[in-house]
């Protein structure tokens, strides 16, 4: 389970953690959030999101929210996830994240293995949001916002399924794409769709 080992670490100093969901999807914006949290009113349970059911993310989320000393979300669009590539719009999105926050932190966490290019000291950790509690924290917050994101665009273009794969290349999402094309939501710039232009 994610404990505090990391955030003790870089001591004095508030401490950010920083996660991102949706690099994969062939649809939707990517989203990061940053979060950081109070070490002694920490929520009970903050594990990586892929590890917790849609209940326990939505109840944590609200708790992270309301205890944690500030947090903040950072989007990068579809349109620039295709000028500037996934990689980079999350680097974007990471950034504005930490941006968002209330107060400036000394240092940051952020999961996976490359960081932005920033102002602040960081450390990437992989698998940090199963490591670390303030990553899991932001891992919850970035994917309950671009779910909620999703559930929202799946109202529009209810033929894609995206209120339950999230913009993922599901067979019911691709078949869809197949016989109905790319929406605006769609990522050119990612080669399954990209192929479908090309026929």
């Amino acid at each position: 389970m994610p404990d505090f080992a990391h955030e003790s670490l870089h001591h004095p100093g508030l401490v950010a953690g920083v996660d991102e969901a949706g690099r994969g999807p062939l649809a939707g914006p990517v989203v990061a959030a940053a979060v950081i949290l109070r070490a002694d009113d920490c929520p009970d349970g903050l594990n990586d999101s892929k590890k917790l059911s849609a209940t326990k993310r939505a109840v944590l989320e609200g708790e992270i929210k309301a205890r944690a000393l500030c947090w903040g979300l950072g989007i990068a669009s579809v349109e620039e996830i295709d000028a500037i590539n996934i990689l980079q719009a999350t680097m974007l999105a990471m950034t504005r994240a930490v941006e968002a926050l209330t107060q400036d932190c000394a240092h940051i966490l952020v999961d996976g293995n490359r960081l932005p290019t920033w102002r602040w000291p960081a450390t990437a950790i992989v698998e940090g949001d199963a490591k670390c509690l303030s990553i899991a924290a932001a891992s919850i917050l970035a994917k309950e916002a671009r779910d909620r994101m999703m559930l929202e665009a799946a109202a529009t273009y209810p033929h894609y399924g995206w209120e339950t794969n999230k913009g993922y290349g599901s067979a019911r999402h691709m078949a869809a794409l197949r016989e109905h094309g790319p929406t605006p939501l769609h990522r050119r710039s990612f080669a399954p769709v990209a192929q479908l232009l090309l026929i």
